[in-house]
């Protein structure tokens, strides 16, 4: 007699039913994803729900991956280095246990040690952990990517605190029209990271390092503007107080106002020109005061010496304001200021203590590069004069953009003194050009051999109206 298969036949039985249960599931799940998606419209020509499915990919075009990855890789070093550190030494109190057994370790130095090995290391790679900014997507009918330009180009936190945006605390629109102030650096910053970094790296509220020919070689190269920073400027250890403004024009400041560290010399009778080591090149005489007093006062045998009382008799009582071009000690400026005319120099510390020897005299230095726009409003000076820095070395598409930059914040009617500019003598037609090209009037022009293969050009030169 044969045995009954009712459990073999059970058992199928159970197993065909589960299996239709879950392909009713399936088709179940497949409506209902097709139901969903028809419902939103994606079967339909709807320009927001493509733009949600597919542009996420866009958003991310523009981050920059390799710098998230070198922040991350920051962040798991740091975890690996405490990690060594501390099975170091674990390893080195097994090695010397029966010595560590005689010796009783106070609270004191517990806690030290914990502070140093162990929370201070956390802490640095979780601030460098949290530091790690991610694109934010904002839905606002567009999908568009909430990135801060170049925060993870740099690891130095203090950078990255500078150039993120700041939004107003009460959330509303600020006095300048906009919801966030970006502060700015210079498009070269992100080449010189490494001298950028060292630079911002500082603790907050100490004293800054003497670096200002670290920053001066940022500026130079293009990491210009430079970010601000919230470290205390050292000053002298001798500093006294300056010279009275009577006194203070045409005599030499006191040596221990400057900070020489950065200096070949160490007081400003070293500056002198008769010394070969003094350090710098340009304007070279400028730290002999005597020499100085001469400037643009006394009269000349070279047709290209103007005189400060023959350019202002040609515009007599409109000279009031204007701008020094240049490199020097500020000269120019104290002879206008006997006039009546304040002048800003703009100066660079060029081996030499420039700007400090300006501020020292009671003049205004103003510490810019020839890559920076200027910071004055349109048409806004009386004057603009030039001497010893832009000469024959200078590219003709840089110059071209400083001119009309000059020409931007010159007003009309203004003066425009191209003082003893020299280039090499086949050039001088293609320097013409520039000058001339914004067809301003010619009050004086005069050209002077230099040597026997450059010449002297000086010009006296007027902004026209154009009143549109």
């Amino acid at each position: 007699m044969r045995r009954p298969c009712f459990p073999k036949c059970k058992l199928g039985r159970v197993m065909g039913m589960v299996q239709l249960v879950l392909g009713a599931l399936v088709i179940i799940m497949s409506s209902l994803s097709l139901f969903r998606f028809y419902s939103a419209g994606f079967f339909l020509r709807n320009e927001d729900i493509c733009r949600h499915f597919y542009g996420v990919r866009d958003v991310y075009e523009g981050f920059d991956v390799g710098a998230l990855s070198a922040r991350v890789g920051e962040v798991l070093d740091k975890m690996e280095s405490l990690q060594v550190r501390l099975e170091s030494t674990v390893q080195e109190m097994e090695k010397n246990k029966d010595q560590m057994a005689k010796t009783n370790i106070s609270r004191l130095e517990y806690k030290k040690f914990l502070e140093e090995e162990v929370i201070q290391p956390l802490y640095n790679a979780h601030i460098a952990l949290r530091q790690i900014r991610l694109p934010q997507i904002e839905e606002t009918g567009n999908l568009t990517i909430k990135e801060d330009p170049l925060i993870n180009n740099f690891i130095v936190e203090e950078i990255r605190k500078y150039i993120t945006p700041k939004g107003s605390r009460n959330g509303k629109i600020n006095i300048y029209g906009t919801g966030k102030i970006p502060n700015t650096i210079g498009h070269a910053c992100v080449l010189m990271k490494k001298e950028l970094e060292e630079y911002m790296d500082y603790d907050i509220g100490s004293y800054c390092e003497d670096d200002w020919n670290l920053a001066q070689k940022l500026m130079i190269n293009g990491c210009d503007p430079l970010p601000r920073r919230r470290c205390l400027t050292r000053a002298s250890k001798l500093y006294q107080k300056p010279y009275p403004i009577n006194e203070s024009l045409w005599k030499l400041p006191d040596g221990r106002n400057v900070r020489w560290s950065n200096y070949k010399c160490r007081n400003f009778e070293c500056l002198s020109s008769k010394n070969p080591k003094r350090g710098y090149s340009k304007c070279v005489g400028c730290f002999e005061m005597e020499k100085e007093k001469t400037k643009w006062v006394t009269n000349s045998t070279l047709p290209v010496d103007f005189l400060i009382k023959d350019v202002l008799a040609i515009k007599s009582g409109e000279i009031r304001i204007g701008l020094d071009f240049g490199i020097g000690t500020g000269t120019f400026a104290a002879r206008m200021r006997e006039q009546d005319v304040t002048i800003v120099s703009t100066s660079l510390n060029l081996g030499a203590p420039f700007n400090e020897m300006i501020a020292l005299r009671g003049l205004v230095p103003l510490y810019v590069t020839l890559n920076q726009r200027l910071p004055f409003f349109d048409n806004t000076m009386d004057l603009i004069h030039t001497s010893g820095f832009m000469d024959g070395w200078i590219d003709l598409q840089l110059m071209d953009f400083i001119l009309f930059d000059w020409d931007r914040i010159l007003r009309p009617g203004g003066l425009l003194w191209i003082d003893r500019f020299f280039c090499n003598r086949k050039d001088l037609d293609d320097y013409m050009y520039m000058f001339l090209q914004f067809r301003y009037k010619k009050h004086k022009w005069a050209i002077s051999p230099k040597s026997n293969d450059e010449v002297f050009l000086s010009a006296l030169l007027e902004k026209p109206p154009r009143s549109l």
